[in-house]
């Protein structure tokens, strides 16, 4: 498999600040190629003038060469998005792993500080730059692949359980399901003929996924990377790595295995013992969690959906999801959304 760019940025953001309910399309007209060396310069490096803008749809992040040493990355927020109090979170948590030895790539340090911001055309960007990491993605259907990622995220947990989040959001129904509803229903993104089946749906998956919920009873919220599918991981000779948090989260530990497992319920119960097997060498996942596999993978899809409606003013997003916002889209998406009401009656994965 060919290398990938170090930097792959999730198309699935769990989190996502509700007040800011759509963009205007020229949040990001004033970060010109300009602003951003200014921006690298501020903080006393020498850029050499050559920038390659990275895969990202929810930030901006870029690549910059320097007259000395190796390459940089610098990844500009999204305005409005986060506090600088949540963007620090992310940052530390980044760091807390990292002084464990835990392989991720945290924001670098500049004037003791990992959050900077640079002021133009009235606008405040704020930013941070990493080091220049490459890889691959993993290959989940190898056994060896998934018990390294167990032992992976365990080890991620095994620090994340320590505290929890202040100014970053939590994995929680109503953020993610209710209002994503909601929106889409209040701002017209669904077609006039799907309307009474969408919101007859989204009521009923509601109900099964605070069932689920229910079912799965108590769990100790920590810290999560959030966005744990194979897209988001790198992989190198030394095994797999993570260059981002930025939808890190508190939540239940299984919201970053499950992402990992996919195909057939019996594909996946391989899968899932697998991880468990790295997993259990760091950390201890209450199997009650299981209840929520199906649950998580639905407010994922209506999330994903109202992310995509919120977004559709920044003039990125049409260009790069053409199919959204069309009928064929709503309606394999409805036709998604029944299928998982279907999954989450059914009992959840065992592991031996």
């Amino acid at each position: 498999m060919a290398p990938t760019c170090w930097y792959k940025e999730t198309v699935h953001p769990q989190n996502d600040n509700q007040a800011q309910s759509a963009d205007t399309p020229h949040d990001y007209n004033a970060l010109t190629p300009d602003v951003v060396l200014q921006a690298v310069e501020q903080l006393g490096l020498e850029p050499s003038g050559r920038m390659l803008a990275l895969n990202s749809y929810e930030n901006r992040v870029y690549r910059i060469e320097l007259e000395q040493g190796a390459p940089l990355v610098a990844k500009f927020y999204r305005p409005r998005r986060w506090t600088d109090e949540a963007i620090r979170e992310e940052h530390a948590f980044s760091h807390e792993l990292a002084a464990r030895d835990i392989p991720v790539v945290p924001p670098a340090v500049f004037n003791g500080d990992t959050l900077h911001h640079i002021n133009t055309d009235n606008r405040d960007f704020r930013y941070a730059l990493f080091a220049l990491h490459g890889g691959r993605w993993p290959d989940l259907e190898q056994r060896d692949d998934l018990v390294w990622m167990g032992r992976f995220i365990g080890r991620i947990h095994a620090v994340g359980s320590g505290q929890r989040f202040a100014h970053r959001h939590s994995i929680d129904i109503e953020r993610m399901g209710s209002a994503s509803s909601a929106y889409l229903l209040a701002q017209n993104f669904i077609p006039s003929h799907l309307i009474d089946a969408y919101q007859s749906l989204s009521a009923d998956l509601l109900d099964n996924i605070a069932a689920c919920f229910e079912r799965a009873g108590e769990y100790a919220p920590i810290r999560l990377h959030g966005d744990c599918h194979r897209g988001n991981v790198l992989w190198t000779d030394d095994g797999p790595h993570f260059v981002d948090f930025d939808d890190c989260c508190n939540g239940p530990a299984i919201q970053d295995l499950w992402m990992l497992l996919s195909g057939e319920r019996e594909e996946m119960t391989g899968q899932l013992c697998d991880l468990l097997e790295g997993y259990n060498d760091f950390a201890e996942l209450n199997l009650s969690q299981l209840h929520l596999i199906e649950a998580l993978r639905s407010l994922r899809m209506m999330h994903y959906a109202a992310w995509l409606a919120r977004r559709w003013t920044d003039p990125a997003f049409p260009q790069a999801f053409p199919w959204f916002n069309t009928v064929n889209y709503w309606e394999q998406h409805i036709l998604e959304l029944r299928e998982q009401l279907a999954r989450m009656q059914e009992p959840p994965l065992r592991v031996d």
